[in-house]
């Protein structure tokens, strides 16, 4: 039976790094800070800035850390950190996991597999919330890749907050399992697609640690 919670991340936090993608949030946010506490001692309307500008600096610190992660073995791992919201039988005789992602999350997203990325296309949408049903419409990275199990398909995406999805590699990239690939910014959802004859190995509601928790059952 799957247990409702994963184990504990097996991070390594000497190795712990900011997210690649990251700079064009936070950038802004730490020179706010910094110039507001620089100029703290002399203004007082810099003080009253200082305060909330450091605050929200840390907090983009926090969201856009990248912690180096131990691979767990299996062949199917998570490529999110999150929640499993749902668990469904696709017309195809596949499996989708969808994993929601809340802002408190790492959102640095890996590979499910090894193997070699046949596609990545960038699909427009909305931006409603991404534990909402109609978040399938959103906008949407649609990731496709050539495996020892098939084609696996996975879909990161955008939230009401996430306004942008960044993928690290191009197609053609042959990929490690575990291994970065990409980038949501803020709360958001990743659809993963099991190849008919997988058993799911997670259950709604269950936790899940990117590189970490595994999907599938043997």
């Amino acid at each position: 039976m799957p247990h409702s919670q994963t184990s504990a991340p097996r991070d390594s936090r000497a190795g712990v790094r900011l997210a690649r993608g990251a700079s064009p949030w936070l950038l802004p946010t730490v020179a706010t800070a910094a110039l507001s506490l620089a100029r703290a001692r002399r203004s007082g309307a810099a003080k009253a800035v200082a305060v909330p500008a450091t605050a929200l600096a840390a907090g983009m610190l926090w969201f856009f850390r990248d912690p180096e992660r131990e691979i767990a073995p299996g062949r199917v791992i998570s490529p999110a950190d999150g929640v499993v919201q749902s668990i469904m039988p696709w017309k195809d005789g596949r499996t989708r996991v969808a994993i929601f992602m809340s802002p408190l999350n790492v959102h640095v997203n890996r590979a499910p597999l090894a193997g070699t990325v046949t596609s990545v296309e960038h699909v427009p949408g909305g931006f409603v919330p991404a534990f909402n049903k109609e978040s399938e419409n959103n906008e949407r990275v649609v990731w496709h890749f050539d495996t020892e199990l098939g084609d696996i398909e996975m879909i990161q995406i955008a939230g009401a907050v996430a306004r942008r999805i960044v993928p690290y590699l191009p197609q053609g990239t042959k990929v490690e399992q575990g291994e970065r690939i990409g980038l949501i910014r803020f709360g958001s959802r990743v659809d993963l697609y099991l190849p008919e004859g997988v058993e799911v190995a997670v259950e709604v509601g269950q936790k899940t640690v990117a590189g970490v928790t595994r999907i599938d059952r043997d």
